[in-house]
């Protein structure tokens, strides 16, 4: 499949349902397609049901009687929404204890998604409680709900004894469990029922209700959208607003990444109309620099950043040394790497640093540049489109030797 068919070229829906007993390889397949009309930039949304329900079963028996082969794609696509709404409300009627994690070194877009959906399901009465594998950045601290945010790498103990006895866990803003260390073993050994809501590519299968779609900017709008489909818009307060705009702006540059939409600004809209003071979040956020993280900003942008030569590539090398020296507290390269895709004429730019026993990177683009992929391919990383990471466990000489020599490679092909 090197081109999409003019059918999927069209602006027509289509509907592709696989029937088979457990074990039979559906999923596989499923995700084999995905894989393809993606790389296509044809948009595929995954759905597992209608079923588990008896309303769901309903509504399964009239997709597949033949005699309703003339109901239109809106009329499908409506009764698929109704049976996963009512799904997941019931499980959500029926929960008593719901878990909701994030993945490893949490942004915004996973802090604030995670403390929306926690501010939500505290206001219809749940026992709710965050768990991140590690600590979010400092700058994120001043948020709604942080305090009660639990961290798996300081408190194992506690936080393994609530995912075992939680009766819904959620996966916010990651779609494979390798993104959550050891907690992944827990998630998927755990008699939970588990629930995805994420917009990365290549979701892993391992959720029983999942959300997945890979043309939004961020989780937190996708948390707007879950709670919106189950009839509580009129819920979100500025409490749960604030988490959502954090996500929404972190997660796309500001309003800047191609993944912003027009309901991308309705909804920021929506949560100003509801009394978000959005000025407030955006100092919060933006105006809290230290005088150590300005000096690191002025050295490596002084010092380290490279324009790579016959490639619109600009990369900036920090080593662990030199972080250790000006500013190596948690957040502190955060946005670092926009500043060298900012520069005139550059359509990538990385920034590649010095960590414990590891290489972290950060990639970014402009376009149709799959950094991604790049990073999939090269430093075990993933992503989106325009904004990936990756990791490498060579010496940072080494790999600074390897990301010189895949780039032109990369850049080339």
């Amino acid at each position: 499949m090197s081109q999409a068919p003019n059918e999927l070229n069209s602006k027509k829906a289509f509907f592709l349902t696989m029937e088979g007993l457990e074990g039979t390889g559906k999923s596989s397949v499923i995700f084999y397609i995905k894989d393809k009309v993606d790389k296509l930039g044809v948009s595929l949304k995954i759905f597992r049901e209608p079923g588990s329900t008896l309303i769901g079963e309903q509504i399964r028996s009239i997709l597949l009687d033949r005699k309703n082969e003339e109901l239109s794609v809106y009329t499908e696509l409506l009764l698929y929404l109704a049976a996963r709404t009512q799904l997941i409300e019931e499980k959500l009627k029926a929960a008593s204890s719901i878990v909701i994690t994030s993945h490893q070194s949490p942004d915004g877009d996973a802090v604030g998604s995670s403390l929306s959906l926690y501010h939500y399901l505290k206001a219809k009465g749940k026992e709710v409680s965050v768990i991140l594998p590690d600590a979010s950045p400092k700058f994120l601290n001043w948020m709604n709900g942080v305090d009660v945010i639990n961290i798996y790498e300081s408190d194992s103990e506690n936080c393994q004894q609530l995912i075992k006895n939680a009766s819904i866990v959620f996966s916010l803003d990651y779609n494979d469990l390798k993104r959550v260390g050891e907690m992944g073993d827990l998630i998927a050994q755990g008699d939970a029922y588990k629930v995805m809501i994420d917009h990365h590519l290549h979701p892993g299968d391992f959720a029983d209700w999942m959300y997945s779609d890979t043309n939004v900017c961020s989780t937190a709008q996708m948390i707007y959208e879950f709670i919106t489909n189950l009839g509580d818009e009129q819920m979100i307060d500025t409490v749960m607003g604030q988490g959502m705009y954090v996500g929404l702006i972190t997660d796309s540059g500001s309003f800047r990444f191609p993944s912003v939409d027009a309901r991308t600004h309705e909804i920021a809209a929506s949560l100003l109309r509801k009394g978000l003071i959005h000025s407030e979040i955006h100092e919060n956020l933006f105006d809290v620099n230290t005088l150590d993280r300005l000096k690191m900003l002025g050295y490596s942008l002084s010092q380290k950043l490279k324009v790579l030569p016959n490639i619109p590539v600009a990369v900036i090398y920090l080593s662990k040394e030199e972080l250790d020296q000006l500013d190596n507290k948690k957040g502190s390269t955060e946005g670092l790497v926009n500043y060298a895709l900012s520069l005139e004429g550059v359509k990538m730019a990385a920034l590649i640093k010095g960590d414990e026993n590891k290489v972290k990177m950060s990639f970014r683009s402009k376009g149709d540049v799959p950094v991604n992929e790049f990073s999939g391919a090269h430093f075990s990383g993933g992503g989106h489109k325009n904004a990936a990471g990756g990791v490498s466990f060579d010496s940072f000489e080494k790999t600074i030797e390897k990301f010189e020599k895949v780039i032109y490679e990369f850049w080339n092909s």
